[in-house]
């Protein structure tokens, strides 16, 4: 594990872009790391390489596979402890704009303007002696079943994250997808209760996902939800699984699905634009999606949820809620607080 973290810290000061990550449940990083500073971008998805695609769709950037040396070391997972951090006092600013803008979501469901609208804000912490790349290996030992990432591009930025979500993973005609919402904090309980507020949330990503592909695949197979854990936070997950139709490629069914309504709304047009309206911040490349792409013959994509952006001595921690009807503003803003601890715990 050492000969690929030294590669990366070797391939960071000299401002070269790489990127390591560890699929879930996996005892393997990889690393891809790309031998000049060129800025690629993916045009038809038939590209190969680590695609890191922004929220609006104006970004899809790419570490090439054939300009990059790869490598891949196993690695032995080890007893970490990590003592929950006392919590920042509040900040009532933050916290009375982002139940503001709840309330604005909230009013715009009444006037039927969508069913769903996924909010999410920003928080800036100061950083001192900060290693992106100890992070990195602390991310991995800390959240086993999750996608764990660092990324590093000049023209682009240092990205780090730990997301639960899977976007799509596809070979030439088979592909699995998930549904993945509601929020819980884990209380240390075997039995999870869900809320009607996220069961009908988790629905509303089923449906959508589900009538998006249909389109576009057969012998769809889709499970019944269930509860899992991501860290101290328990979602309720989907699986869904189905066949390409042949004149179907992974382009279409990334437009399709992408943003899902986990991360923006539904519907996904009425949701987007009102959050690129009234959020106030750029997402940039939070919620967007990342992975692999055609490595091997196979696409192996995640949202980028549960993430942060280092510039200089700042990281910049995304976190979002999804709002329903049902929603109540101070419950978002905890859901919100709960969800940065996870970035928080290695900072």
């Amino acid at each position: 594990m050492e000969v690929i973290l030294e590669k990366a810290k070797h391939h960071f000061e000299q401002n070269l872009p790489f990127v390591l990550y560890c699929k879930p449940n996996s005892d393997t990083i990889i690393g891809i790391f790309q031998q000049n500073d060129s800025l690629y971008t993916v045009t038809d998805f038939t590209e190969k390489g680590f695609v890191f695609a922004s929220f609006d769709g104006s970004k899809t950037f790419l570490i090439p596979e054939n300009e990059s040396e790869v490598m891949k070391v196993d690695f032995q997972k080890k007893a970490m402890t990590f003592f929950e951090k006392e919590p920042n006092p509040t900040d009532e600013t933050a916290k009375n704009q982002f139940e503001n803008l709840v309330k604005k979501g909230l009013q715009a469901i009444e006037n039927h303007e969508f069913k769903k609208v996924v909010l999410s804000r920003t928080e800036t912490l100061d950083l001192v002696n900060f290693d992106s790349i100890a992070a990195f290996e602390n991310l991995v030992q800390l959240y086993t079943n999750t996608f764990v990432y660092c990324f590093h591009h000049s023209k682009v930025g240092t990205w780090l994250g730990a997301t639960p979500e899977q976007l799509v993973q596809a070979n030439q005609s088979e592909f699995k997808t998930i549904a993945l919402a509601g929020t819980q904090k884990d209380t240390g309980l075997n039995e999870v209760i869900w809320p009607k507020k996220e069961q009908e949330e988790q629905q509303f990503v089923t449906d959508y996902i589900v009538e998006k592909l249909k389109n576009v695949a057969s012998e769809l197979l889709v499970s019944q939800p269930y509860s899992f854990k991501a860290g101290s936070i328990w979602h309720i997950k989907t699986d869904i699984s189905g066949t390409l139709n042949t004149s179907s490629s992974l382009k279409l069914v990334i437009q399709l699905l992408h943003p899902t309504p986990a991360v923006c709304g539904f519907p996904k047009d009425q949701s987007k634009a009102f959050i690129l309206e009234n959020e106030k911040y750029d997402r940039n490349f939070y919620t967007g999606f990342l992975g692999e792409l055609n490595i091997g013959e196979k696409s192996d994509l995640f949202v980028n949820l549960r993430c942060m952006q280092k510039v200089d001595s700042k990281a910049h921690l995304f976190m979002g809620c999804g709002i329903t009807k049902d929603s109540i503003p101070e419950k978002e803003w905890e859901e919100s607080k709960n969800k940065a601890m996870t970035m928080k715990r290695i900072l």
